[in-house]
């Protein structure tokens, strides 16, 4: 499954990227940063462009606030993984980060659905993090017990690439993008 991060860099080019999903895809809206209003504007328009595609939406914040607008989902940040058990019971899909041993394991207990264990890959997100090698990445994916889905400087080549390299470790790993959604939907309108 791909999955496609919300970025203030972005801008209004988020809702030709949602555009180039394919079905079945997913969109983590995360804009913290917005005045609640204009990120609830945000929001009903990914939701349109979900109805649409059949995309999932996850919203980061409180599990209250993602049931109240329609999300499918929470993102939980580490800091609020205390809140899986209530979005569990609201019948939300919960997914947390993963950046290491500490993050896996707390996904584990919270029993989150979907991990995006990161950065797989040197990334404009986060400049000069290091990434993480793909022993540690499989590591840290085993160790969430969740859904994995790989994030950071993720393009569908590195995707594929990464999926033939998990069969062995039964890993089937989702991915997740955002600079290789922008540019795709740059290359269609050009």
């Amino acid at each position: 499954m791909a999955w496609l991060f919300t970025d203030a860099r972005l801008g209004r080019a988020l809702f030709a990227a949602a555009a180039q999903l394919p079905p079945g895809s997913g969109i983590v809206i995360r804009d913290d940063d917005r005045a609640p209003g204009e990120r609830w504007r945000l929001a009903r328009r990914l939701a349109a462009i979900a109805r649409a595609r059949q995309l999932t939406i996850l919203l980061a914040g409180a599990p209250a606030l993602a049931r109240r607008w329609g999300a499918d989902g929470v993102h939980l940040r580490q800091r609020h993984a205390r809140h899986a058990a209530q979005a569990h019971r609201l019948g939300l899909i919960v997914s947390m980060p993963v950046h290491n041993l500490r993050e896996a394991r707390a996904a584990r207990r919270a029993r989150a659905d979907l991990a995006f264990v990161s950065p797989l890959h040197p990334t404009r997100s986060h400049p000069g993090a290091p990434a993480l090698k793909r022993a540690t990445w499989l590591r840290l994916a085993r160790l969430s017990g969740a859904q994995a889905v790989a994030l950071g400087g993720m393009t569908s080549a590195r995707a594929a690439t990464l999926r033939r390299a998990s069969k062995a470790s039964g890993i089937v790993p989702g991915w997740a993008a955002i600079d290789h959604w922008l540019e795709k939907a740059a290359k269609r309108r050009v």
